[in-house]
């Protein structure tokens, strides 16, 4: 038997001040989107918002449905929309808050195990890292890429 370790570096910051002013505005974008977020179920608004090369910034929100299935979370559909709009063009960044019935989020939350490998697609697509921003009230998580988040994943090589 041969034991392997996997590690995940995450550095936290205090606040979006401690950000330069593209990743601040990013993370605006994001707590912006999960206030418009279609949740009447859940009750759990979430938002993102993500920085493509070209500067854009593309937002997204979850969209539920009383079929759960059928809905979507905010992360895919920032994605999805800005794969669509410029399918060309990498993603760097992307922002995720959401907000409670009890208001904005104390504590950052990570993205379901689908968003990150939709990401993690994203990032072999364009070939390239993307950053990874999970905001909230009491401190910012970033991670340099999905793969700190999903680091033993599934892809298209495995489809050979």
């Amino acid at each position: 038997m041969e034991k392997r370790e996997i590690k995940s570096i995450l550095i936290d910051y205090k606040s979006p001040a401690e950000l330069d002013d593209k990743l601040q505005k990013l993370v605006e974008e994001a707590k912006k989107a999960a206030e418009t977020a279609y949740a009447p179920y859940s009750k759990f608004n979430v938002g993102a918002a993500v920085l493509l090369e070209n500067g854009e910034i593309i937002q997204g929100n979850n969209q539920e449905n009383a079929a759960y299935p059928s809905g979507l979370c905010a992360e895919r559909v920032a994605i999805f929309y800005a794969n669509s709009k410029y399918p060309n063009t990498a993603i760097k960044s992307i922002a995720v808050t959401a907000f409670t019935q009890e208001g904005f989020i104390k504590e950052p939350i990570p993205p379901c195990g689908s968003c990150l490998q939709v990401m993690l697609e994203s990032e072999n697509r364009h070939n390239n890292n993307i950053q990874v921003i999970l905001y909230a009230e009491n401190k910012l998580t970033i991670a340099d890429s999905i793969s700190q988040f999903l680091p033993f994943n599934f892809n298209k090589e495995m489809l050979k």
